[in-house]
């Protein structure tokens, strides 16, 4: 069953990479940019994932992470990076508010259904007594519910426009605080000094290829989407 599950997070983050990559390529080729920025943005988008990952996994596989008793924690390392630089790149880049021009408020949506697959995974290490129950839906975590809403907010609020766009913009929000309720949920059930949670097991297992992609890549996607999703529709409103 670990080998499932170890597949599982594997397949799941290399497919969403996939779907925004094919989605990024899609909305280049509809923008202003000449072919050449846009070969650059494109290798630029995939060097930087493909870096990431390999980055963190060999991180993973020298323990480097495993040693929770440092202060601060190696591990904010991996929450802290990515978070930091997809603010940057929302708040600052003129090239990402082009590109979002040319990509379709209902994909930004639709993709969050990825999370349903993410807490079933995170089910599935609790249940092999690898993570601790406040991570699951059968404890603190309702990160499902944006998974499981998604297909429903993309298609009313953004394809047929049936609800009202801000029914969309209360729904990113609200996913951005599950989705950061969550990782709070998992830092304070870390093997660290400032550890809240002390029921068996701690949050160890995060800190393993490949279940470090997890917070390095899957959690990244996941509030990466609303934050561009906000983008999108806080600049529509204004217009």
């Amino acid at each position: 069953m670990l080998q499932l599950t170890q597949m599982g997070y594997i397949t799941l983050s290399l497919i969403c990479i996939a779907l925004i990559y094919g989605g990024l390529k899609r909305a280049l080729a509809k923008s202003n940019f000449p072919a050449k920025k846009q070969q650059r943005i494109a290798r630029q988008f995939i060097l930087a994932v493909v870096g990431w990952a390999l980055l963190v996994s060999f991180l993973a596989w020298i323990q480097f992470f495993a040693k929770f008793s440092a202060i601060p924690p190696r591990f904010m390392i991996v929450l802290l990076l990515p978070l930091l630089t997809i603010l940057g790149l929302t708040i600052f880049s003129r090239n990402l508010a082009e590109i979002l021009r040319h990509v379709p408020p209902a994909h930004l949506v639709y993709i969050q259904s990825f999370r349903v697959v993410v807490e079933l995974l995170i089910w599935m290490l609790f249940l092999q007594d690898l993570l601790p129950i406040q991570m699951t839906f059968e404890g603190y975590n309702f990160d499902v519910l944006t998974g499981l809403t998604a297909p429903f907010i993309a298609y009313f609020c953004l394809v047929k426009k049936q609800w009202p766009r801000w029914v969309a913009i209360a729904w990113n929000i609200s996913g951005l605080i599950l989705v950061f309720t969550i990782v709070t949920i998992a830092i304070l059930s870390f093997p660290t000094p400032f550890r809240y949670f002390m029921n068996e097991p701690a949050n160890r297992i995060v800190a393993q290829f490949p279940f470090v992609w997890l917070p390095a890549i899957l959690v990244t996607i996941a509030y990466s989407m609303h934050f561009f999703s906000l983008k999108q529709l806080l600049i529509k409103d204004a217009s």
